[in-house]
C-alpha cells in the first residue's frame, strides 16, 4: 500500500512525539515507540529496532525566508539521513561485537551510538519545532506562565535562549526542556548532539546551530540565524509537548 503524502505528515508528527518522549526517560522508551506508531513502522519496513528517516512536515520551501529551501532540502535529506544511517550501522556492528564477544571497539561503537542516535532524535524534535509565522503571537496558556515563572518573563526566555544558542562552542544545538524533579523548565546547550545536558530533561523546543543548519544562507553569522529562527517557533506544537510530558510524568 503505497503512504500518501497525508499518511507521511501523519507519521512524522508521531515520530516527533515519539523521539521527545524517548529522550526523556530511558524507562519510558519502549512506551514511547509504542504509543508514536514507530515500532508498528519498523516492522512493516522489517527494520525492527531500526531508526528511520522521518519526513519533513511541510513542503521544502514552507519555512522560507527564514530557512531557504536548498539549506532545508540538504539537512533533511543528507545530514539528518546520515545520522539515520550512523545509528544503524552502529547497532548492527554492536549486534556482530555481541555475537563474536568482541568488544576490541567498545568505546568508539557507543560514542558513536550516542552521537548519531541523538542526532536524529534531536531532528526529530526539531522540524516539529518550526512553521512559518510561528512565533509572531509567542506562547500562550500554561507553558506562558510556566516561561514568566521560570525565567520572569517571556522576553527574559528569548533572551538567555538565544544567547544560549548563539554561544554553543562549536557544533550543537539550544533547548528548551522540563526538569521534571524541580517542576522546572530550563534551557540549556548541547555540544554536538549528546554533551552538555541534564539527564532526565524533557526536550520541548530546539534551534539548530550547526553549520550545515544555516551557512549556505548566512553564512557565519550564527547570531543572525538564531535571531531569524525565533520567528519561526512553532508554540502551539512546543506547548503541546510541554503538556504532554507534565502528563506523563504525573501517572509515571
Amino acid at each position: 500500500m503505497k503512504m500518501t503524502r497525508r499518511d507521511a505528515l501523519k507519521a512524522a508528527g508521531a515520530g516527533a512525539a515519539g523521539a521527545m518522549m524517548a529522550m526523556h526517560s530511558m524507562n519510558n522508551l519502549a512506551m514511547a515507540q509504542q504509543a508514536s506508531g514507530q515500532q508498528g513502522q519498523q516492522q512493516a519496513n522489517g527494520a525492527v529496532g531500526e531508526y528511520t528517516l522521518m519526513p519533513l512536515p511541510y513542503e521544502y520551501d514552507a519555512l522560507e525566508p527564514v530557512i531557504d529551501e536548498r539549506t532545508l532540502r540538504l539537512h533533511h535529506d543528507k545530514h539528518h539521513a546520515g545520522y539515520v544511517s550512523g545509528a544503524n550501522d552502529t547497532l548492527r556492528k554492536l549486534a556482530v561485537a555481541r555475537r563474536d564477544n568482541d568488544f576490541a571497539y567498545i568505546r568508539a561503537l557507543e560514542r558513536d551510538l550516542a552521537f548519531n542516535a541523538s542526532g536524529v532524535l534531536l531532528h526529530n524534535l526539531y522540524w516539529h519545532s518550526m512553521r512559518r509565522g510561528g512565533g509572531a503571537n509567542g506562547p500562550q496558556g500554561e507553558l506562558e506562565a510556566h516561561l514568566v515563572r521560570d525565567f520572569g518573563s517571556v522576553d527574559a526566555f528569548r533572551s538567555q535562549f538565544a544567547a544560549a544558542a548563539k554561544n554553543v562552542h562549536g557544533s550543537g544545538w539550544g533547548l528548551l526542556a522540563w526538569e521534571p524533579a524541580l517542576n522546572k523548565l530550563v534551557v540549556l546547550q548541547i555540544d554536538v548532539h549528546q554533551n552538555q545536558t541534564i539527564w532526565g530533561v524533557c526536550p520541548l523546543l530546539v534551534v539548530d546551530v550547526w553549520e550545515h543548519a544555516y551557512y549556505l544562507q548566512y553564512q557565519n553569522e550564527r547570531g543572525k540565524h538564531v535571531d531569524r529562527w525565533m520567528e519561526i517557533i512553532d508554540w502551539q506544537k512546543t506547548a503541546s509537548r510541554y503538556n504532554q510530558a507534565r502528563q506523563q510524568f504525573r501517572r509515571s
